[in-house]
């Protein structure tokens, strides 16, 4: 494993009066593919929300590079390399696919992904490319939604749910890339309810369970009754 790229220690996350999170250490390092997996409702999303500055966290210390930064905010976590593709794509409905994919580089940092190396990754947008966002299947959407991303030339991808409510093979094919992208130098932490789907491409996973990390490991170390109690909260019955 390369040095830490972001690592959190004792994080935890507000909405309002209500916590969501409480006392998270999390790690990433430069060369990994990082798992959050859970229930619904356990704090997937916040945790990756609260990472890229868009949920406001208490008593955390954060280190980004392996400088010390308390918390920040979003357009600090976007200025220092870190990209979310949200949960639900979010694109642009009055763009087309190409000026939704440019508007990811808005901050204009330089690296390896240009507009023509994601049409090279995701072909289908190439016949899409001045058609609305709108206008777009589910599966096509979300490569946008990566693409645009990627545009930013991030450092750190965060993914939430990028599977979710898509076709089977269309999934494969969006899974498919992540290796290329990492191979480019973007460590990833994927967001993922299924539970297998993210055991295949992480390093290694981070179980929430009713906003506290439950269980961390790398997938092969860990069994699966390991991951049924720190997911359900409940012992696999053995017949």
């Amino acid at each position: 494993m390369s040095r830490p790229l972001l690592e959190i220690r004792q994080l935890d996350a507000f909405y309002g009066d209500f916590q969501a999170l409480f006392g998270i250490d999390f790690q990433i390092s430069t060369d990994e593919t990082v798992a959050i997996i859970g229930a619904n409702g356990a704090g997937k999303s916040t945790l990756l929300k609260s990472l890229a500055g868009l949920v406001p966290t208490k008593g955390q210390t954060l280190l980004w590079d392996g400088i010390a930064r308390g918390g920040w905010k979003a357009h600090e976590a976007v200025r220092a390399g870190v990209a979310l593709v949200p949960e639900g794509r979010r694109l642009f409905a009055s763009l087309s696919v190409e000026e939704n994919l440019k508007a990811g580089a808005y901050g204009q940092r330089k690296g390896y992904w240009t507009l023509e190396r994601i049409f090279d990754i995701f072909p289908d947008l190439v016949a899409k490319r001045n058609n609305p966002g709108s206008a777009l299947s589910g599966g096509q959407q979300q490569m946008v939604a990566i693409g645009r991303a990627l545009m930013a030339n991030p450092a750190l991808m965060l993914c939430d749910e990028i599977s979710l409510g898509l076709a089977p093979k269309i999934i494969k094919d969006i899974y498919v890339t992540l290796p290329r992208i990492r191979e480019q130098g973007t460590a990833l932490v994927i967001v993922e309810q299924d539970i297998n789907q993210a055991l295949s491409v992480s390093d290694r996973i981070y179980c929430i369970q009713e906003g506290r990390v439950s269980l961390t490991g790398a997938p092969a170390e860990l069994t699966r009754q390991q991951i049924v109690e720190a997911y359900f909260g409940v012992r696999e019955k053995v017949s």
